[in-house]
């Protein structure tokens, strides 16, 4: 399987190159984490540094942002056709964020306007029995895009460095031990074709209030509520810490992170689609060439 010719993530509009740099978790730190194996020292990121309710993307009102998230999101769709066609990459895009940071919405507004063929989401849950009986890897794996497949995660192996140490159930060299993992195994991917796409959606915790409490006013998204959210919301300084140790940490020039600020879903959407859309076209996909023997054949 190629590679691309060059980063795929040096896209050509400087720009937007810049602006997304500004978004990602090295951006302005003085400190440096070893890319290659998880481990150093990153004490200067914090997420409080990102301002959830920014707009960075924006060229407009809401009204102006709607109107052109939906067309790079729709301008996603050929581009998707020619990657499926020239089957020289993969694409794994991960959606990883706090509860009702918009996964589910990124995932349908973003990607949802791409032809079903060669696309699928994956909505990561709490390992089964099989799946623990394994490393914590192995379900992941089984889940990667195929040649030419674009592939959405909601929620990912990420999960595997935000619950257990929140929880407290992984010593500080486990956690960093899974860093490791997690870096080589995406690693290991890349080199092999697939580009990876990562977006944590960085929400408030009062929008995430304000949309919590939407889905138990409204009765269409009750079925949306789980009580366990809650709790997990009484964690909330928790979970943001464990993301400010595994950002920075598993940050490479392999699979680069990108902070999202999601407060405003209109937002959120035009920025993804707009970073997908400049790494797609930065990789020169091309239809393949067709078999000279019928460029004079006539289908009678």
């Amino acid at each position: 399987m190629a590679q691309p010719s060059s980063n795929p993530f040096d896209i050509e509009d400087k720009a937007t190159r810049e602006l997304w740099r500004r978004w990602q978790p090295d951006a302005g730190s003085d400190s440096q984490v070893d890319a290659r194996n998880g481990k150093g020292k990153a004490s200067d990121f914090k997420l409080s540094d990102f301002d959830p309710s920014a707009k960075p993307f924006s060229k407009g009102d809401k009204s102006d942002n709607k109107t052109l998230a939906q067309q790079v999101a729709e301008q996603l769709d050929p581009l998707q056709q020619v990657f499926y066609a020239d089957r020289r990459f993969k694409l794994l895009v991960i959606l990883q964020g706090m509860d009702t940071s918009g996964k589910d919405g990124t995932a349908r507004g973003v990607f949802g306007e791409m032809s079903p063929l060669g696309v699928r989401s994956v909505s990561w849950k709490a390992p089964t029995e099989l799946e623990r009986s394994h490393d914590y890897l192995w379900r992941i794996h089984q889940q990667v895009p195929g040649a030419g497949e674009i592939v959405i995660f909601n929620r990912s192996q990420y999960e595997d460095v935000l619950v257990p140490v929140v929880n407290q159930w992984l010593t500080p060299e486990q956690r960093q031990d899974r860093y490791h993992h997690i870096n080589q195994f995406e690693k290991l991917l890349s080199d092999t074709g697939t580009v990876i796409l990562k977006f944590m959606l960085h929400i408030s915790k009062e929008e995430q209030r304000q949309r919590l409490q939407e889905r138990l006013d409204d009765p269409a998204k009750h079925w949306k509520f789980d009580m366990g959210d809650i709790e997990v919301r009484k964690q909330w300084d928790l979970y943001q810490s464990a993301y400010e140790q595994l950002l920075p940490a598993t940050h490479t020039p392999w699979a680069p992170w990108t902070i999202v600020p999601a407060d405003s879903k209109t937002h959120r959407n035009l920025m993804i689609a707009t970073i997908t859309r400049a790494v797609m076209e930065n990789l020169k996909l091309k239809f393949p060439a067709g078999d000279p023997q019928l460029t004079k054949f006539k289908v009678e």
